[in-house]
């Protein structure tokens, strides 16, 4: 088990908790990504995109795939709602560096986007289409303590 958990890119030392399940992680995202882009973009019952941004502490590129909720005139409405109790890299790293994000869908290039966290209001307005289309990230969202951002991705 510790010989796995030395692979793993984790700022985490090896065989520390945390490290083995980030490399678990990253593999289980790029075995998603590789069927999202043969196979298209609907898995596990939700429209699924994969989310480009650059780490805001390595500068590397970075690939999530995430469930996406349309919010019409050709934007997308992401969750964070990955972790327990904060939120998944993948947002620190759009926060950081907005410029930065791209956008892919199933048979297309990857589209610049502007992110937008909604405030409270405007995540009042969308979050019950978002629990509608997808109970699991509502009873997630139920059994958190902390509020899951909504994150409004808009072409540039």
């Amino acid at each position: 088990m510790i010989a796995v958990a030395q692979q793993t890119t984790s700022r985490r030392a090896p065989g520390t908790p945390g490290a083995l399940s980030r490399w678990v992680q990253h593999k289980a995202n790029a075995r998603t990504i590789r069927r999202l882009r043969t196979r298209g973009g609907r898995q596990m019952g939700m429209d699924l995109l994969v989310l480009h941004t650059v780490g805001r502490r390595s500068g590397e590129p970075r690939q999530t795939p995430l469930a996406w909720f349309d919010d019409g005139d050709g934007a997308w409405l992401v969750v964070a709602s990955g972790g327990c109790s904060r939120h998944p890299d993948w947002f620190a790293n759009l926060v950081a560096r907005p410029d930065d994000v791209r956008v892919e869908l199933h048979g297309t290039e990857r589209v610049p986007v502007t992110p937008h966290v909604l405030d409270d209001a405007a995540r009042a307005v969308v979050w019950p289409r978002i629990a509608a289309a997808a109970p699991h990230i509502d009873k997630h969202q139920r059994r958190s303590a902390r509020t899951h951002p909504v994150v409004r991705l808009a072409r540039r």
